[in-house]
């Protein structure tokens, strides 16, 4: 059996993933260049662990992944 706390945290990670999604395209389509402007801010984005977890290129390869996603998203 699944970890209930494992699962509840998916799930709330998916919906606001979906959320954030969705605003950003509607932003992006109101107001263009927001995708720009987030993909410019990552070089100070990092994973705040401190163990031996952490990684910071991992973090910002996932929000290069989700900002392409939300350009290909918006050109649709």
């Amino acid at each position: 059996m699944a970890n209930e706390n494992a699962v509840m945290a998916r799930q709330r990670e998916i919906a606001s993933e979906h959320i954030l999604f969705k605003l950003i395209e509607y932003v992006e389509n109101q107001h263009p260049g927001l995708l720009s402007f987030i993909e410019d801010s990552l070089d100070y984005l990092g994973d705040p662990a401190n163990d031996d977890t952490k990684d910071d290129e991992a973090v910002r390869h996932i929000a290069r992944k989700m900002i392409a996603g939300a350009r290909r998203e918006g050109m649709n």
